[in-house]
């Protein structure tokens, strides 16, 4: 039987504003990356995302990213190497302590953001993302862009990972992830969005935004909770993989 993971970004927001939003798209997925407070979430959310997912049986993993809440994290920020490890450090630290005091477990870290873009191509400050989590649990799963120098680091070290590409964002000629800054970076229109990932699991490629055919395999595809479309996307993309013979199920164990 074929599986999929099908992962969102959640807990981006602040008080209870869009978490019945959140509370929907679970029901969707297999894993959730909830905000750990630095590029979105407080305290309150982060404690009522967790009780969802864990209500949802979902796995739970870290959505750290750069201390920029103005800029939702998506602004590059010049940290040194011992201010990116402490910031990584502190914040899956934190959210995997917050899950187990709910009885939970913390599963897997996907940096957010301009911290993600960055290390996909910066192998030093992957690594030292890579090491920060490794220090806090050396069997959480790093998630990481497909055929980025994320995975380079935690085959470096020995860490778990996972290869993850994108429904709903647009790729470059090299596999890399459209900048946002650029016009139709994100897709909108679900049937594109649900096309592109069953080209990438079946055919193992991805059309490119100026219509190359690049090579790619994922372990686990992403959704983002911002996206306007997101319940939608999830519940149509779920649909269709079914459809496909594809279980959405977590990512079980390491690639190493």
């Amino acid at each position: 039987m074929k599986k999929i993971d099908l992962n969102c970004d959640l807990g981006e927001s602040f008080g209870s504003y869009q978490l019945g939003n959140d509370k929907e798209v679970l029901k969707y997925i297999s894993s959730a990356n909830l905000a750990c407070g630095f590029h979105a979430g407080d305290p309150l959310v982060i404690c009522q995302t967790i009780e969802l997912a864990l209500d949802a049986g979902v796995s739970i993993g870290a959505h750290p990213g750069f201390p920029d809440l103005n800029g939702f994290g998506r602004r590059a920020m010049q940290l040194s190497e011992k201010e990116l490890y402490s910031c990584v450090f502190y914040q899956v630290s934190a959210l995997k302590s917050m899950v187990e005091a709910y009885g939970g477990k913390l599963h897997h870290v996907k940096p957010h953001g301009a911290m993600y873009n960055m290390a996909a191509a910066d192998v030093q400050m992957a690594l030292t993302i890579a090491k920060a989590i490794q220090k806090v649990d050396e069997r959480l799963i790093l998630v990481g862009l497909a055929n980025s120098q994320m995975l380079e680091a935690a085959r470096e070290i020995d860490l778990p990972y996972a290869s993850e590409a994108f429904a709903d964002r647009r790729y470059t000629n090299k596999g890399m992830l459209m900048p946002r800054s650029q016009a139709n970076a994100v897709i909108t229109d679900a049937e594109e969005s649900i096309n592109q990932v069953i080209d990438l699991l079946e055919k193992g490629q991805v059309k490119s935004g100026s219509d190359v055919l690049v090579p790619l395999q994922a372990d686990t595809i992403c959704l983002h909770g911002d996206n306007a479309h997101a319940l939608e996307f999830a519940k149509q993309l779920n649909m269709r993989l079914n459809q496909e013979g594809y279980t959405i199920s977590p990512l079980k164990t390491a690639t190493p």
